[in-house]
């Protein structure tokens, strides 16, 4: 068992430096804050590390983990919103809460409005660039939902994205 959790942990690690990435950019994208997704995917990792007994060799690890990143970052909005709610409205027009880019504010706009599942699936697919597979373990739902929900956020997008053009 403790060769075992050796190897856990060492394949954590390098997932971690391999993706760190990808996991704070969706990690960011959540919470729309920089430091605050740096500190998430960090604490999910070391939640990780701790818990690495609860990984159950169905799925892949890099999907486990996954989920815990993204329920960290869940976890961490929901905490910022219930305790600093004022701060709240300047954090989403931070620089940082536009992830560096600055492809106007009707888009974001649209995509902070998609109902939760549906912004994680897209932040999950396009930022992270995972398959259908990963993102259906990340969300803790089935593959076919994963599909579902992409494809309702692509329809609610693309409906909101006809009524703003002039």
């Amino acid at each position: 068992m403790e060769v075992r959790e050796r190897e856990h942990a060492a394949q954590i690690e390098e997932v971690y430096r391999r993706r760190y990435g990808k996991f704070l950019r969706v990690a960011v994208a959540i919470l729309r804050d920089e430091q605050l997704g740096e500190e998430a995917v960090n604490d999910a990792f070391v939640r990780a590390l701790r818990h690495r007994r609860g990984y159950v060799e169905r799925g892949s690890l890099e999907a486990w983990l996954w989920r815990i990143v993204v329920n960290e970052a869940r976890r961490r909005r929901s905490i910022e919103k219930r305790t600093i709610p004022s701060l709240r409205p300047m954090l989403d027009n931070s620089p940082a809460a536009t992830n560096g880019h600055h492809a106007g504010g009707a888009v974001e706009a649209i995509v902070a409005a998609l109902p939760e599942r549906q912004r994680l699936a897209l932040f999950l697919r396009y930022y992270a660039d995972l398959d259908y597979e990963a993102i259906a373990t990340a969300l803790g739902v089935k593959p076919g939902t994963v599909a579902a929900t992409l494809h309702a956020a692509h329809a609610a997008l693309r409906r909101q994205l006809l009524e703003v053009e002039p």
